[in-house]
């Protein structure tokens, strides 16, 4: 049968169809065959009133378009599809059943176009010529006008389907399954042509046909209702309306303008309210523009999907006031006022640079720095320097920034914005003194300056660092070079090294030191991240 989801009225039918074309099984009288035209009639009737109420959903889907074409258009359209495909293969069974009576007793065609199941029901109980007509003489009836019937369904259900949200198709009853079925007599899976047309009377296959006809629409209406209701099905619904402005920014440099999205909260995007900007007399709870309305009422051009675009140039600083009405059409055609009110604040450009180390560039490393202007987007600034030989390139953060700078005394920073209008000078500066690294100091073992150490630690150490004390910058000196002395029977001997490790004359006149002994590690030299080689302050220990 058709199969899907069914209402109660068509199980009905079909558990009669099935009880009729049982008791055909048995060769009963023609008394069975006269109840096939009574539940045929039935059908027809139904298919009637299915098309009648159907008209009706599309009646409420035309209007819904003529009222709102933007909003209903696309279901609309999506509706007329509906209509047409199942029009089409009710047209096409219609067709069949005609021509099947039309072979089955050997009339005309014209004849057969207005002749009623009635009057043919001493000849309905014919069993070889529907069977040939439908199922065909092939075993898997694929030659007989069964198997056409089978693809027009499938594909009549495939573009209904299309029609429907496919996160909703589960919930809709369009049936039309042409699946195959398990025979018990057969004992065997056989196709739907030979379930329901193999052997079949005539009476039963325009029964069939006609309760086919009746899932056609039925399919129709729950795909008409389901568009119908999809057109407000996503609206939201709001017992409360409240003015809303929403601009970018509220922060406005002198001489740019400001804008602001005006609308309301439970606004409609394809219905335009009327915007009027004014002082806002709210007497009697009726809201008004007191006075003349503002020259910069928002006209309907500047009114879109329900949001007003509000744009003034700024002239003066300080806070701005504004306000005005919304007015949006009730459904009873009059207009309901709705007032709202805002400010914003124009200053003056302002530069912000703020250095993330400190308040000097140093020369020859990376100078990290932040830079910023109130109410413009860092990607828009263009920051420029000048003086002291020095670059500034982008970091990775927006707004971050690196100096280098190849000498003193001064540099400065100024900055450039791009606006709408072109690129636009910031007013201001920032200066910065630049500076030389300072110097390290000489380190042996963690030690520094005047120190005792062991003579186990001494005979142990390495070499000698350069250490950069208190220094906010994570910078690296490297020794080159550096000389050990020490008093050797009165007399003192010093050995060199070309690097920042103990050679083994050092390492060995060390192993001589006792405790007691003057040791000096001097004349320490050491290269700089800029690439400068300095003479750094040596240490000096005395051996416990």
């Amino acid at each position: 049968m058709a199969g899907g989801k069914e209402t109660p009225r068509q199980k009905m039918i079909g558990m009669m169809y099935l009880v009729l074309t049982a008791l055909l099984a048995l060769n009963v009288s023609k008394q069975i065959l006269q109840a096939f035209v009574v539940v045929n009639e039935g059908l027809e009737h139904t298919n009637t009133n299915f098309q009648a109420k159907t008209q009706f959903t599309y009646n409420a889907l035309a209007k819904a378009n003529i009222n709102d074409s933007k909003k209903a258009g696309p279901y609309y359209q999506k509706a007329l599809l509906s209509q047409g495909y199942s029009d089409s293969l009710y047209g096409y069974l219609d067709a069949m059943k005609k021509m099947l009576i039309q072979k089955t007793i050997g009339i005309p065609q014209k004849q057969a176009d207005t002749t009623k199941l009635q009057s043919i029901v001493e000849s309905s109980d014919n069993f070889d010529i529907p069977t040939n007509i439908l199922v065909g003489q092939k075993e898997d009836a694929s030659a007989g006008k069964g198997r056409v019937l089978r693809d027009k369904i499938a594909d009549y259900r495939k573009k209904m389907l299309a029609l429907v949200n496919p996160s909703d198709t589960a919930s809709l009853n369009i049936g039309l399954l042409t699946l195959g079925t398990y025979s018990e007599e057969d004992k065997k899976q056989v196709g739907w042509e030979i379930y329901n047309f193999y052997d079949s009377p005539l009476a039963a296959d325009v029964v069939l046909l006609s309760k086919i006809q009746n899932d056609v629409r039925n399919a129709e209406a729950e795909v008409a209702n389901y568009l119908l209701g999809s057109i407000s099905a996503n609206d939201f619904k709001f017992d409360v309306l409240q003015a809303k402005i929403i601009a970018p920014t509220n922060y406005i440099m002198l001489g740019d303008t400001f804008k602001a999205d005006v609308f309301l909260a439970a606004f409609s995007s394809t219905q335009n309210p009327k915007i009027e900007l004014g002082n806002v007399d709210t007497v009697k709870g009726v809201a008004s523009i007191q006075g003349s309305v503002d020259s910069l009422t928002i006209g309907p051009k500047r009114v879109m999907g329900g949001i007003g675009k509000y744009a003034v140039k700024t002239t003066a600083v300080g806070v701005q006031d504004w306000s005005g009405l919304i007015k949006i059409k009730a459904p009873n055609g009059t207009y309901k006022s709705y007032p709202f009110a805002g400010e914003y604040l124009v200053a003056k450009p302002a530069l912000v640079v703020s250095p993330t180390k400190m308040n000097v560039f140093y020369i020859g490393v990376d100078n990290p720095v932040d830079i910023s202007v109130p109410g413009i987007a860092a990607e828009d600034l263009q920051p420029h320097i000048s003086g002291g030989g020095a670059s500034l390139r982008p970091d990775k953060q927006k707004g971050s920034y690196i100096v280098r700078v190849t000498s003193g005394p001064m540099v400065t920073i100024t900055v450039s914005a791009k606006t709408k209008n072109g690129v636009k000078a910031i007013p201001g500066n920032m200066k910065f003194r630049v500076k030389r690294i300072p110097d390290p100091i000489a380190s042996v073992d963690g030690k520094s300056g005047d120190d005792v150490i062991q003579k186990g630690l001494l005979r142990a150490t390495p070499g000698v660092n350069a250490l950069l004390k208190d220094f906010d910058f994570d910078l690296k000196f490297t020794v080159t070079s550096f000389d050990v002395s020490i008093a050797v029977h009165g007399v003192i001997v010093t050995q060199s090294s070309q690097s920042n490790r103990l050679t083994p004359s050092q390492a060995n006149l060390l192993q001589n030191a006792s405790t007691g002994t003057k040791v000096y590690f001097e004349n320490v030299k050491a290269r700089g991240p800029d690439g400068t080689l300095r003479k750094i302050p040596g240490v000096n220990f005395k051996v416990i």
